[in-house]
């Protein structure tokens, strides 16, 4: 039976570029970079939790043919495509003041909902994150 997810993967246009934000803004740790030949692997993940790994990928082989990732560049640079992560934190306003005076762009600023506290961020290439605490179950 499934078990649980252990990679995703969102869309970069500059793996290099990624790779800063993800690890020196927002505070994820490497996991791998390595060159497969046919592409680069990069991955990254919450510290603490190196078994849900998030794939850096540049549009491009072996994924789509260059004609498809011509397509999906130009959807990404306008925003059309942007992908999604949600990461939990302990503390949502101070992961809030932390990642704003890294400069990162800011989409929403902590406030409560119905699910818990969170608020929203933007990577270089449009991807948005979400970064919250979720109140416990119900039933919990």
């Amino acid at each position: 039976m499934l078990k649980n997810i252990t990679q995703s993967s969102i869309v970069v246009l500059d793996q290099d570029e990624a790779l800063d934000f993800y690890v020196n803004k927002l505070g994820l740790e490497l996991h791998a970079d390595q060159d497969l030949g046919f592409m680069r692997w990069l991955t990254v993940h919450v510290p603490g939790d190196p078994e849900r790994q998030i794939l850096l990928e540049k549009p491009g082989p072996p994924a789509m043919d260059e004609a498809t990732a011509a397509q999906v560049r130009e959807l990404v640079t306008k925003g059309a495509m942007g992908g999604w992560l949600c990461i939990s934190t302990d503390d949502p306003q101070k992961s809030f003041e932390t990642l704003k005076a890294r400069g990162v762009e800011i989409t929403d600023e902590p406030s409560e909902k119905p699910y818990g506290t969170d608020f929203g961020i933007r990577d270089p290439f449009g991807n948005a994150i979400r970064i919250g605490k979720l109140n416990p179950p119900a039933d919990a």
